[in-house]
């Protein structure tokens, strides 16, 4: 197992894993992909461990089910045990997004994981995330929005 700092999400299946420095907007990001019905894995600290070809995130246990919430404190939600990991992004100020980028890898534990470069704070990003990851693993639930009833 190896810890890193971020935080991840579930949408659907599928695990993100969002990367950045303090301030990024790692859990701001978070907040707004759960509010639109992703599952909180793990905020701050993220427990990476191997197993069956794939990357597996997890929450370590002290801080398992809470995210930080700048400017109301810690919340208590619920979580998702673990997630298969798919997708990383890494959280930049939005200047350094390239318009056009080609598509980009990094490798985990040995696994090579389609990578992202995104600004948190743009309005666009969830939805950004959520077509990628629909690319990626061809899971609709990761980018069908919630129903709206009229």
């Amino acid at each position: 197992m190896q810890l890193v700092h971020g935080t991840a999400v579930r949408l659907g299946q599928a695990g993100v894993l969002l990367r950045g420095p303090s301030g990024s907007g790692k859990s701001d990001l978070a907040l707004r992909l759960i509010e639109a019905g992703a599952c909180l894995v793990a905020d701050d600290q993220v427990a990476l461990a191997l197993g069956d070809g794939d990357v597996w995130l997890s929450a370590p246990a002290a801080i398992a089910g809470m995210i930080e919430a700048r400017g109301v404190g810690i919340l208590r939600l619920p979580r998702a045990q673990r997630a298969a990991l798919r997708l990383v992004c890494d959280l930049v100020p939005r200047e350094e997004v390239e318009r056009l980028p080609e598509r980009g890898d990094c490798m985990l534990l040995g696994v090579t994981v389609p990578r992202l470069v995104l600004c948190a704070f743009d309005a666009s990003t969830p939805a950004k995330l959520r077509f990628a990851l629909r690319a990626v693993t061809g899971d609709a639930i990761a980018s069908e929005p919630l129903s709206v009833q009229p």
